[in-house]
């Protein structure tokens, strides 16, 4: 008997909700941050505001595209009902092969952490253990995928939650450290808000903004959520609180316990931050919290690069795209799962063959910068599809669960799009990363053309 070809709705409330969250907290905050106050100084912290605020908009216009027809697999199914076939295919490939891209930096890196404890372990074996354990979890049932993603992120939480307080507690104190002692002064006292000016604050926008990355990841989630009326819209406004607690709250403690000026750009400030000051076991705590947040980024990466097949191939009467385009038993794309899984193997293993970490890098950033594309096109679907609803003179969403601000909330998300992009353009190596974004996208649109022609 044929599978039924649709997804089960066996994400609970807390599944979503740390799935939520944890797309908001990943390595980008835990190593990434050192760079973001190297470039922008205390001004970090208005910067991630800002961002934080511009996600916020980005969800809620995604949110209500969700709501609008729960029958919808992603959000890439109502890019291709509001701006077609063509723009539906170029967006789902791109994130596909941002997310394979992501797992792979982070499979590999996997390698890196098992190997602070574990120096002798070849560093290939524990990637390809995590993508393994992780491919049969998401195969057996879409539940045991979010109960993983739910303790991966309940870690990055009580980790972070941790760490605020202990800052709390030193500053309270007045705790001494090698250079003075833990204070609010910390912040402004070496060259105020702006320290870097205002170059280095707009440098600062491009890595806060990919800190972000990830945040999307719910509107795959609808779909298999137990209940998404209810579980999407307090998900998605629950987003600000996090921003201002766990990257705010953070950062403000790491620059109030140690002058930001002395955090390293190259080393993650936690671990920095907590070892300059004595606390010695910070860094293998780190490290743990580092290699849950990499195998969580596995974990989404197989999630959503299967139900995108999934909807990318449904419906196509080719026989690869069925095959991809099939549910097991269990209702799960496993076909697309394991697809995924395969190409994320070979390409790690090609990456240790031939190891190239110049390359590797210049791809990932490349597949980063490509997420300024495909958060523009929700905007843009959302804007057509309440146009639409304008021109038809249809109830807007029953549920009231709208966009605010529309439709400005809409352009000034796609203004802040444009001012990534144009601050990209500043530096040599994300300059190059966004052309060949171009580039990929181009290849994509005429990919779909001569297809098309063929058919």
């Amino acid at each position: 008997m044929a599978a039924k070809q649709e997804f089960s709705r066996e994400l609970k409330s807390r599944h979503v909700q740390l799935i939520a969250l944890g797309g908001t907290i990943g390595t980008g905050l835990f190593l990434g941050a050192g760079k973001s106050i190297h470039l922008a100084g205390p001004s970090i912290v208005l910067a991630y505001l800002i961002t934080g605020t511009i996600c916020f908009l980005l969800m809620r216009a995604m949110g209500e595209l969700l709501l609008s027809d729960l029958k919808k697999n992603s959000f890439i199914d109502f890019i291709r009902t509001y701006l077609g076939e063509s723009i539906g295919f170029v967006t789902g490939w791109t994130y596909w092969i941002c997310w394979i891209t992501i797992a792979m930096a982070d499979v590999t890196a996997t390698g890196l952490y098992v190997r602070y404890w574990f120096p002798n372990v070849p560093q290939w074996l524990p990637g390809l253990i995590v993508v393994a354990i992780l491919l049969v979890l998401n195969l057996i049932t879409v539940g045991l995928f979010g109960e993983t993603e739910f303790w991966f992120a309940l870690i990055k939480i009580v980790a972070i939650i941790a760490l605020i307080l202990v800052g709390i507690l030193l500053v309270i104190i007045g705790f001494k450290t090698p250079l003075g002692k833990a204070s609010l002064g910390n912040l402004l006292n070496y060259g105020g808000l702006f320290p870097k000016g205002l170059k280095g604050f707009l440098l600062s926008f491009q890595m806060v903004t990919f800190g972000f990355i990830g945040i999307e990841l719910i509107g795959v989630t609808a779909s298999e959520a137990e209940n998404p009326t209810k579980v999407i819209p307090k998900a998605i406004n629950e987003i600000p609180t996090r921003v201002i607690i766990f990257y705010v709250g953070s950062l403000l403690a790491l620059m109030s316990i140690y002058p930001w000026k002395n955090i390293s750009a190259a080393q993650s400030p936690f671990v920095q931050v907590f070892e300059n000051i004595g606390i010695t076991a910070a860094a293998g705590i780190i490290n743990f919290v580092v290699l849950t947040a990499a195998a969580s980024a596995c974990n989404s990466s197989l999630f959503s690069t299967g139900r995108m097949l999934f909807s990318l191939n449904y419906k196509n009467n080719n026989r690869f795209a069925k095959w991809l385009s099939k549910l097991s038993r269990r209702q799960v794309p496993a076909n697309g799962i394991v697809f995924s899984a395969v190409v994320i193997t070979i390409a790690v293993l090609a990456n240790f063959v031939i190891p190239n970490a110049a390359l590797f890098s210049f791809i990932s950033s490349v597949a980063t910068t490509c997420f300024l594309f495909i958060w523009g096109m929700i905007i843009i679907a959302h804007l057509k599809y309440r146009k639409q609803q304008q021109k038809s003179k249809n109830e807007i969403h029953q549920n009231n669960f709208k966009m605010p601000l529309f439709p400005y909330g809409d352009y000034i998300v796609l203004i802040f799009l444009f001012f990534v992009a144009g601050v990209m353009c500043l530096d040599k190596t994300t300059l190059a990363a966004l052309i060949a974004s171009i580039v990929w996208l181009v290849f994509l649109f005429l990919t779909k053309i001569i297809t098309r022609r063929i058919d």
